[in-house]
C-alpha cells in the first residue's frame, strides 16, 4: 500500500527533489504529524532542518534515503534507514515572533549570492580566498534581527535564508497571497517558517546528538 496520498505527491517529490540535488547522500526522516499526515525532515550540507507536511500515513517514525524515496513515491516505503539519522528536531512548531515580507527574503539571498561570486572572483581586499572559507563566512553572517516582545534578540543567519531560497519553499504562482515568511522560535531553534516548507537551527554549534 502507498504511503503517500495522492494529492500530496507533487509536494514531497519536489521537497525531495531539492534535498538530493542539494545532497545525493541526504536521508529524510518521515514522521506522523495527526490528521492523516506525515512530516518530511531532512538536514542540508551547511547544517540546517528543513521540513515540508504532506498528506500521507506511515506506521511510526522512519528514515529512508531521500534519493530512494523519490523514486518510490507511489509504491511501499524504501529499506529503512533509522539509525542514520542523528539529529535531534524540535519539540514543536514553536511560536512566531516576526512576520517578513518575501521579498526582503529573497533580497538577502540573492545579495549574498553575488557577494560570493564576486570574491569568488576578485578575491577580498585584494587576496584570493578559498571558496569553502567564503561560503562559511557567509553562512554565518547574520542579516535579519528581530526583537520579541519581551525583548529578546533573534538572529536570522545568512544560513536560515539560503535554506529556504534553495529548498523553494518561498511563495509560487500557486499561492501569490503568502508572499511572507514567518520567524518562528522553539526553545534553543529558530526557523523561517514559508509557504511551502520551513527551515530550522539550532543556536548551539552542533546538531550532533550521538
Amino acid at each position: 500500500m502507498a504511503w503517500l496520498d495522492g494529492l500530496g505527491a507533487a509536494d514531497a517529490r519536489a521537497f525531495l527533489a531539492r534535498a538530493v540535488r542539494l545532497d545525493a547522500g541526504a536521508v529524510v526522516r518521515l514522521r506522523p504529524a495527526g490528521d492523516d499526515r506525515v512530516t518530511l525532515w531532512s538536514r542540508l550540507p551547511w547544517g540546517v532542518l528543513v521540513s515540508r507536511g504532506v498528506p500521507g500515513h506511515v506506521d511510526g517514525d522512519h528514515t529512508v534515503l531521500a534519493r530512494e524515496l523519490l523514486v518510490m513515491l507511489d509504491d511501499q516505503l524504501p529499506a529503512f534507514r533509522d539509525s542514520e539519522w542523528r539529529w535531534s528536531i524540535p519539540g514543536d512548531a514553536g511560536v512566531v515572533v516576526e512576520r517578513i515580507p518575501g521579498a526582503d527574503i529573497r533580497r538577502v539571498g540573492a545579495a549574498a549570492a553575488d557577494t560570493l561570486r564576486t570574491a569568488a572572483a576578485e578575491g577580498v581586499g585584494g587576496r584570493a580566498v578559498g571558496s569553502r572559507v567564503l561560503r562559511d563566512a557567509l553562512l554565518d553572517h547574520v542579516p535579519i534581527v528581530v526583537t520579541t516582545d519581551g525583548g529578546e534578540r533573534v538572529e536570522i543567519p545568512q544560513r536560515l535564508v539560503q535554506a529556504v531560497v534553495r529548498m523553494g519553499f518561498m511563495t509560487s504562482e500557486r499561492a501569490p497571497a503568502r508572499d511572507f515568511v514567518d520567524v518562528r522560535k522553539s526553545g534553543p531553534w529558530t526557523a523561517l517558517a514559508c509557504a511551502y516548507g520551513s527551515a530550522w537551527h539550532r543556536a548551539a554549534k552542533t546538531l550532533f546528538i550521538g
